[in-house]
């Protein structure tokens, strides 16, 4: 308590936060009840019929599960393999640039996309992608190459929504990571100097041991957003024709919850999301400790 009268300050800057997750949270969880009952808005939760795992079981048994499922790993991945170090590699190559005018610059630049909703970013896409007027099928035409009918296409889904992803969060991402490579000694870097080490070679021996622990905890993180790709960008590019390769478990809930009104259903499938979440979370942060690292908690 003592500790706690000394730092209050402190202690009521972190109130916000806080309330945030106790609200948004933690508050909404009461409503997971609805999984397991055969919910009716005008009976309301205490008078619903509890109906046990029966919404889990046609989860699991639905023709389209295996579908959304491999969908959402699919994407999960990309982001993965594609996304995740894309931020770790901006970041490294920023904090070599030592003209800091040009450093400001480019990191204004690459920030601004973040910024813009996804709404804008797919439309960007639409405009650059369409058969009508693109301007990428425009320069197919005119170098003699067939078009191509990207929005429509199913193989050409994936590719678009891993590059907008890319475009839209890894200026971003670097956040954090130069904030991390800011509290490295500058010491270091000078041993290194004087032992001979070029640029790169602090990069490699300095730089990224020192942000090796930021890595892994926003590792583990990400691990724990595997269901969780959101919906809007998704929703956004989906179309009938695409819907074999980019309907998500996030769409499906949409679709399911709001347009068709299976609330129970709905919930049952969030639910299932939120348990594999915590289990790649727990499994993680056991399995970086196990390794020495420092893990979430």
């Amino acid at each position: 308590m003592r500790k706690i009268k000394k730092n209050k300050w402190i202690y009521f800057m972190l109130l916000p936060g806080i309330l945030y997750f106790i609200i948004y949270k933690y508050i909404p969880m009461y409503g997971l009840i609805i999984a397991f009952q055969d919910y009716k808005p005008y009976l309301g939760i205490s008078g619903s019929e509890w109906v046990g795992f029966k919404h889990f079981e046609r989860l699991f048994s639905e023709p389209d599960f295996w579908m959304i499922f491999g969908n959402t790993l699919i994407l999960f991945a990309l982001n993965l393999i594609f996304f995740f170090p894309i931020p770790i590699i901006l970041a490294l190559m920023l904090n070599e640039v030592r003209f800091m005018a040009f450093k400001r610059t480019v990191q204004t630049l690459i920030y601004i996309p973040h910024f813009m909703s996804w709404v804008i970013i797919v439309s960007i896409g639409y405009v650059m992608l369409t058969l009508d007027g693109g301007i990428i099928n425009g320069l197919l035409a005119a170098l003699g190459f067939e078009q191509i009918n990207f929005l429509l296409n199913p193989d050409w889904f994936r590719p678009m929504y891993i590059t907008q992803v890319i475009w839209r969060e890894a200026g971003w991402g670097t956040i954090i990571y130069l904030a991390a490579m800011a509290a490295i000694d500058p010491q270091l870097y000078e041993a290194a100097r004087m032992d001979g080490a070029n640029r790169f070679q602090q990069m490699w021996h300095i730089t990224l041991p020192s942000i090796k622990s930021v890595i892994i905890i926003l590792l583990i993180l990400k691990i724990g957003d595997v269901l969780e790709l959101g919906f809007e960008h998704v929703f956004l590019l989906l179309n009938a024709a695409n819907r074999e390769v980019a309907e998500i478990f996030d769409t499906y809930v949409y679709t399911a919850g709001l347009k068709q009104g299976q609330f129970s259903y709905s919930t049952a499938v969030g639910f299932f999301k939120g348990i594999v979440g915590l289990i790649l979370v727990v499994f993680a942060n056991w399995l970086a400790k196990k390794n020495g690292e420092e893990g979430i908690y």
